[in-house]
């Protein structure tokens, strides 16, 4: 098996994503403060042509700004007392992602890259944020294990990226419901089932442990129904994985879930340094509520539109 691009996948398209994010509570939610990352942002790969959010009940104060990483980060107040929110948000997308070339990348082993990477000043930054620990990726004595069994440092850095990509799709099971935004790395590796965020907070372990620099990339994947059947109205879904810095200065998209690099069927919203920089929505309420429940649902619809 392995990461071969497909020249389909790779043909420049234009996607409307909507992703609708509903709470519902037993009792009226008298406060509601939230921050989140709300719209795509325009990437070497993709540019917006349009994005927009709405709330209802409607935000009483409302605000973005660009955050640290250049992801657009909104803000939202809801003081109406409700038992139902609905956050919405709406985007036109223009995707075109580049073909990989497994013999670029292999021009430097993985030592290689992090010791051209090290001499980079002009990158140093990047380089610094994205290899040092974070919230969610703690690189612990199970992970550099597990680490060493798919990467060397002498390894050609593509064949150890796709190594590394092969080895968890194969090793791991796609069970959504058995891991949480709290599970850590060492219990994904006893579990050995889990969902897309914990194959990417893993993948981006194993690299970082080599000191390359690799952020978390939060988006949208676009899916197939099965043969014959329709595409139900929201069974899309929020997806990521992982991108690791080249000493060119490119980053190079690998998704540990599906076993491949991302091509034009995947849409960013944001990345990061992990889920904890790019959560869609996070924050607090205040409510006697003793029930509550939230929805999320995704489209990921291909125009007909050519990006023009």
């Amino acid at each position: 098996m392995t990461m071969q691009q497909l020249d389909e996948h790779l043909v420049p398209r234009r996607y409307r994503v909507v992703h609708r994010t509903t709470y519902d509570y037993s009792q009226d939610v008298t406060g509601c403060y939230e921050r989140g990352v709300l719209a795509p942002r325009d990437t070497p790969s993709q540019r917006v042509v349009h994005s927009s959010w709405t709330v209802s009940p409607p935000a009483t104060a409302e605000f973005s700004h660009v955050d640290y990483f250049g992801n657009e980060s909104h803000y939202l107040e809801v003081s109406t007392p409700h038992q139902h929110l609905e956050v919405v948000k709406d985007a036109l997308v223009d995707v075109a992602w580049p073909a990989i070339s497994m013999d670029h990348l292999n021009q430097w082993t993985v030592e290689q890259a992090a010791d051209a990477l090290r001499a980079r000043t002009d990158l140093a930054v990047e380089r610094s944020l994205h290899t040092m620990a974070s919230a969610k990726v703690e690189v612990t004595a199970p992970v550099v294990e597990y680490a060493r069994t798919h990467v060397r440092p002498h390894q050609g850095l593509g064949d150890a990226l796709e190594a590394l990509t092969l080895g968890i799709f194969k090793d791991f099971a796609y069970r959504p419901g058995v891991t949480t935004t709290r599970t850590t790395l060492t219990e994904l590796l006893e579990l050995r089932q889990g969902v897309c965020q914990d194959f990417a907070h893993l993948a981006i372990g194993c690299l970082r442990l080599f000191d390359l620099p690799v952020r978390y990339v939060s988006g949208y994947l676009e899916t197939s129904p099965p043969p014959g059947q329709p595409k139900l109205a929201g069974s899309d879904a929020t997806h990521a994985w992982a991108s690791v810095l080249a000493p060119d200065g490119t980053w190079v998209d690998i998704d540990p879930t599906n076993a491949h690099f991302a091509d034009s069927r995947y849409v960013v919203s944001a990345w990061g340094r992990d889920f904890a920089d790019v959560s869609p929505l996070k924050g607090v309420i205040f409510t006697e509520a003793d029930k509550s429940s939230l929805s999320v649902g995704v489209d990921v619809i291909r125009e007909d539109v050519s990006p023009g």
